[in-house]
């Protein structure tokens, strides 16, 4: 049903017309009248958060607690010796709010895998690390079946057969005897959790560290998803197993092989790249505290240059912090092109790339070893004319 032309509202109600609302002037503001001048209906909802939704680590006790900000993560990495980034400490903040997995992706050797495990210190929680390879399976990744235990648990009802279906005075209740044990020999008590079912089982939750994922088959990424978008597994003699803490997942790839869309949009996406110079030096210094500043200062340097060069692999962080604790081995305390060429072999691990840096050797530790913006050498003298 219509309303009549130029009838408003309050005038159906029974109500006085409202008063036409001034225009506003900003060098008044008092002249302009508020809401609360105004009746009920006009006035805009209040707006809630809406509520957490269920499983959220908000809702229930679990070891996750401390990542409560971006910097609260990158504060509690380098408690346990990873240096951080801005979006390192980002992606781990929203895998935890997002319940999301993180997929890293980068070079071997940058700290993907490190991040996992130095999560699992700093929260103090399980890291389950499944190491993935080609014709990797479920039952390697999820679950097997005690086949030892199901077979003594065989044994022990055969002798005690007879006393089962004594009684029993026909076929037919002899096997309803028996079928009473059926969900016995298939329940958990026979179930040898991997990896996968581990993590979910956890009360306080855990690390699930999915590493080299682009190496396992395309069959393994699909059986993946399930557990990726619902922290779920289905075993076909139980039934579905839900986590009631899900785990921080974290999956690697050093992209062997593409990877498949659906597993990606399941993924929180983030990159770690070789450092700069600065970020460099403070990872080495975390896990080399002995090395001095101008040591330190030089290896870094040279590693550096050497990733500037035409070589097959660049070195990684690992092998910077494995050059840094050989050079404290041989009581080094500066670099000098003896040192480097004895030792190249700890950075680089193909004979063509060690062949072409040594080619490179004094200009590269010329450069390292050079005069810093006041003139001066890495012995502390001004560098001589």
């Amino acid at each position: 049903m219509g309303f009549p032309k130029g009838l408003i509202l309050s005038e159906v109600e029974g109500r006085a017309p409202c008063a036409p609302r001034p225009p506003f002037d900003s060098t008044h503001p008092e002249r302009f009248p508020r809401n609360t001048s105004l009746p009920q209906r006009y006035a805009l909802p209040a707006i809630h958060p809406p509520p957490t939704p269920f499983g959220m680590a908000k809702d229930i006790s679990t070891g996750y607690e401390p990542l409560s900000s971006i910097d609260a993560v990158t504060e509690g990495l380098a408690t346990v010796g990873y240096i951080s980034t801005h979006e390192i400490s980002t992606a781990v903040f929203l895998a935890h709010g997002l319940r999301k997995p993180i997929l890293i992706e980068g070079p071997a050797g940058v700290g993907k895998t490190d991040l996992a495990q130095s999560l699992g210190r700093w929260l103090d929680l399980p890291i389950l690390r499944l190491q993935c390879y080609e014709g990797l399976d479920e039952g390697k990744a999820l679950y097997e079946w005690k086949y030892g235990k199901q077979l003594l648990y065989t044994q022990i009802l055969k002798e005690k057969l007879n006393e089962l279906i004594g009684s029993a005075d026909n076929l037919s209740t002899s096997l309803g005897k028996l079928a009473s044990f059926e969900d016995l020999f298939f329940s958990e008590q026979f179930l040898e959790s991997r990896p996968l079912l581990t993590a979910m089982q956890q009360p306080a939750g855990s690390v699930l560290l999915i590493d080299e994922i682009d190496k396992s088959d395309e069959e393994f990424e699909a059986f993946l998803l399930e557990v990726l978008s619902d922290y779920q597994v289905t075993v076909p003699e139980i039934g579905t197993i839900r986590a009631n803490v899900p785990p921080l997942v974290i999956l690697t790839s050093n992209n062997v092989r593409e990877l498949g869309d659906a597993l990606k949009r399941r993924c929180l996406h983030l990159h770690i790249g070789f450092p700069d110079a600065a970020r460099e030096r403070q990872i080495v210094q975390a896990r080399v505290p002995d090395v001095s500043d101008i040591l330190l200062k030089q290896l870094v340097s040279f590693v550096q240059g050497v990733r500037e060069t035409d070589v097959k692999k660049r070195p990684s962080i690992s092998e910077t912090v494995d050059w840094a604790r050989t050079l404290l081995l041989m009581h080094t305390t500066a670099l000098d092109e003896a040192f480097v060429r004895t030792t190249l072999n700890v950075l680089l691990k193909h004979e063509s790339d060690i062949a072409a840096v040594s080619k490179e050797i004094p200009r590269l530790v010329r450069e390292a070893t050079g005069p810093d913006k006041a003139g001066r050498t890495a012995s502390g003298y001004p560098e001589l004319g």
